[in-house]
């Protein structure tokens, strides 16, 4: 429990002291409170009496518990604000990690398992945060400050009550052995449902056409399966202890009364005493025999916290020194070889290339040639194994991702919009840009018009990922997103592959206005699209095996002239009716 806690204060991040503070308060409350009960011996004592220190007594208690009541209210509130702060701070500090981490690592999780960490993780370990822990410290500092007080009147109970509530920590920390590795199986198989079940949600389209929803749902199925096995598992593991313990605390305590009521028959001054251990035996009985309860919570609070922590120690690609701001919009790669997995097979091999400013330059070649690799490492998705890549005679590990990525503007084949406004999703280029700039560069992507022409005009939401608007329509937006960021170096990763011939038009006019006077790296699946290209490189098998113009490389007649030829031949190509 103490590891437990540990975690969870360095999960608090700059708010751990209000988390210490938080404790402390719940120590005192609890101190207080146990004082309270104890103080009821001395109160029977005098109502016994019929003595006046009855009201004295009284008094004190009601001090004691008005106290109590205080530092609860008190820690409530700072509960509250560790509940939302560091929920909060926890987030953004992920977020933050997400930008510095390098993206080959990060495409490895999938998005389930991210969001899952960033909500239902974060959150397991706030609502622990928020008074968990304060329940265990009451069912420990509450009854033996009560001991204490007991001890003054009579040292045989103050002496077996301080023995039995105690012994629910080391029977606590069996249970918490036994089931812990059954716990974390268990919080393991609800994060990968969680995952799954997020996965089957943005696909339920492409599971619909294949037929593969509901029960028909393998993988989430699978996940389903191993989440109730491990919940079975983990219940049956933990109920037999839950209950003995319970069990065995209840006992303890119907001990004790009965032990003070002997002693209340042969001592009748010993009453008062038998009357207050009855009625603290009775308050602090129930939360000891919570402990049990708590021991799966602290599990999946433990195995949220090390979720939180795997993804937060990931260490960031280095910012090396000795570098100086690019000189230009040039682009180098010298003997670059890279490889996903250090250990597989390598995507680049000793690729060397130079793309001079303001020219046009086209990666070709076949699926897995290692074209995609390329502007990932010239966007330092990851750093290569050998070689190194520089923009104006910069290398790129020199630049602060910052600094890099505001050198480029991307358009991708596959277009993300955000489920916001048009204009919003147009300034994510530039937060400052004003609503001319906004208009101008929506104008420049041929996309003015089709904006206007919606009911909200650029205040209109697009959907999640721009799903209200055609793929036409969202390239042309993300165009005027890099139209509106003006980089110097421009990645088109075929933008126009997947558009009908009006839309294809139109976005073509938009590249034409984004590239003129920037350095452009495109990759080109249909070989008409950059047949004007300042150079031509051919991959194969992470290799750099034909580089030239167009016409040269069709007067070589070699692999490129073969592709050519081929998707010459593939526009002749029709569906015919069956026979």
């Amino acid at each position: 429990m103490i590891t437990t806690l540990q975690s969870l204060i360095d999960a608090c991040g700059t708010r751990a002291p209000l988390m210490k503070q938080a404790l402390v308060m719940s120590v005192l409350s609890s101190m207080a409170q146990g004082l309270a009960y104890g103080l009821l011996i001395p109160l029977f004592f005098a109502m016994v009496s019929g003595s006046g220190d009855a009201w004295g007594w009284l008094s004190m208690i009601a001090a004691l518990v008005l106290v109590d009541a205080g530092l609860r209210f008190s820690g409530s509130r700072i509960e509250w604000r560790i509940h939302m702060e560091v929920a909060d701070e926890t987030r953004t500090r992920l977020g933050e990690q997400l930008k510095r981490i390098p993206l080959q690592q990060l495409l490895r999780r999938d998005t389930g398992d991210l969001n899952n960490v960033l909500t239902g993780n974060v959150n397991d370990v706030v609502s622990v945060a928020g008074g968990l822990f304060g329940i265990v410290i009451n069912s420990i500092v509450a009854p033996f400050a009560a001991a204490i007080v007991l001890l003054c009147f009579d040292w045989r109970l103050a002496l077996c009550m301080a023995v039995l509530f105690p012994l629910a920590i080391p029977l606590y920390r069996l249970m918490r052995n036994r089931a812990a590795h059954e716990n974390r199986v268990s919080a393991a198989a609800y994060a990968d449902t969680s995952s799954q079940l997020i996965e089957y949600a943005q696909g339920v389209a492409v599971l619909r056409a294949t037929r593969q929803v509901g029960a028909q749902s393998k993988r989430l199925q699978r996940s389903l399966t191993r989440l109730r096995e491990a919940q079975m598992h983990s219940t049956r593991l933990g109920t037999m202890p839950s209950i003995a313990m319970s069990a065995i605390v209840q006992i303890g305590i119907l001990g004790i009364t009965a032990f003070s009521v002997l002693l209340a028959f042969d001592e009748p001054a010993a009453v008062p005493v038998a009357l207050g251990i009855i009625v603290a035996s009775i308050r602090f009985s129930e939360p000891l025999a919570q402990f049990a309860s708590m021991s799966q919570m602290f599990d999946f609070m433990q195995a949220a916290v090390d979720r939180i922590q795997a993804l937060s120690s990931l260490e960031p690609l280095p910012v090396l020194a000795g570098g100086g701001p690019p000189t230009s919009s040039e682009i180098t790669f010298e003997g670059v070889t890279f490889a996903y997995d250090r250990a597989g097979e390598q995507a680049l091999t000793d690729v060397s290339l130079v793309a001079p400013p303001r020219s046009l330059t086209a990666l070709v070649g076949s699926s897995g040639s290692g074209k995609t690799t390329i502007t990932r490492l010239l966007t330092r998705f990851a750093d290569p194994q050998s070689g190194r890549v520089t923009v104006g005679g910069t290398d790129i590990r020199t630049l602060s991702q910052e600094a890099l990525m505001a050198r480029f503007s991307v358009v991708f084949q596959d277009v993300y919009l955000f489920d916001d406004s048009i204009r919003a999703n147009i300034r994510l280029a530039k937060a400052d840009a004003t609503e001319q700039e906004i208009i101008d560069a929506a104008m420049a992507a041929n996309c003015h018009d089709f904006i206007s022409a919606l009911p909200n005009g650029y205040d209109t939401k697009v959907g999640e990922s721009g799903g209200s608007l055609s793929g036409g329509e969202r390239q042309r937006i993300s165009i005027a997103r890099a139209i509106l960021k003006d980089a110097p170096i421009v990645i088109l990763d075929e933008p126009t592959s997947a558009l009908d011939t009006e839309s294809e038009v139109a976005v073509q006019r938009a590249i034409d206005r984004l590239v003129r006077d920037k350095t452009v790296v495109v990759i080109a699946h249909r070989l008409s699209t950059i047949a004007a290209a300042d150079q031509i490189l051919l991959l194969n098998e992470g290799r750099v095996v034909e580089r030239g113009t167009h016409l040269d490389l069709l007067a070589r007649n070699g692999r490129y002239a073969e592709m050519w030829n081929a998707q010459l031949a593939d526009r002749h190509w029709r569906i015919s009716a069956a026979p």
